[in-house]
């Protein structure tokens, strides 16, 4: 399987870094978009909470066919996921820059690169959610779940706005992901969520994705750790 250009959002560390490298080596061109730099790809250095930074990535890729956008960047509260967080201390900044990011970004990058993602044969768009945005589940961090929520949504109507152009439009959610700065944190007890998910395994999950035809569409897929907690 391979592809002729690839987007990957938020890949100069964690699940995105991790998704960039394990797909540049079959992409023609990767695009790494990121605000700090990526050692993989092609880095395009853009903060996509702005209308500026989408439309530098839009400029970037130009006449290209994109084969996948895969939105896999994010932030979160100040003491998110720690017993430290409280809601009635974050700043509005925080809570501002939470949903530019998580939400109203994916949103304007879709977008601003439909036609791009038009040209190819097998187009998919890949949105990195996670379980804090599923019903029930006891996240208490107040802007992440609303951003995680407001995902959910955007793919459940993206999918009805382009089932007729046959774009894949799909949202993994996922508790926490075996990232190194993950694994690090679980070790010393700064984060809460239990175990978590393999890299590997979420990975497969992305190249099951890509894979399928345009005829499929995978609206969302809820991956917790078997041994997780709150899942």
């Amino acid at each position: 399987m391979t592809f002729q250009t690839i987007l990957v959002a938020g890949a100069s560390r964690g699940i995105g870094l991790a998704v960039a490298e394990h797909l540049v080596p079959r992409c023609d061109r990767l695009l790494a978009v990121s605000r700090t730099p990526s050692p993989l790809g092609e880095w395009i250095s853009a903060d996509l909470s702005t209308l500026d930074g989408v439309e530098t990535v839009a400029n970037v890729l130009g006449s290209d066919r994109l084969d996948g956008l895969l939105y896999m960047g994010g932030t979160w509260e100040t003491h998110a996921f720690t017993s430290q967080y409280q809601f009635e201390t974050c700043s509005d900044t925080d809570i501002l820059q939470v949903i530019a990011v998580n939400l109203l970004a994916p949103i304007r990058l879709v977008k601003a690169l439909l036609p791009a993602l038009r040209r190819s044969d097998n187009p998919k768009i890949i949105f990195m959610g996670s379980l804090s945005g599923r019903d029930n589940f006891p996240g208490r961090e107040v802007a992440n779940s609303a951003s995680k929520f407001g995902l959910r949504g955007v793919v459940h109507s993206l999918r009805e706005e382009l089932r007729s152009q046959q774009i894949g439009v799909t949202v993994i959610n996922p508790g926490n992901i075996g990232t190194a700065e993950v694994l690090a944190d679980l070790a010393a007890n700064n984060l809460l969520g239990g175990d978590a998910i393999p890299l590997t395994d979420l990975l497969q999950i992305i190249d099951c994705i890509l894979a399928l035809s345009r005829a499929t569409c995978i609206k969302e897929i809820d991956v917790p750790a078997m041994r997780g907690s709150g899942a």
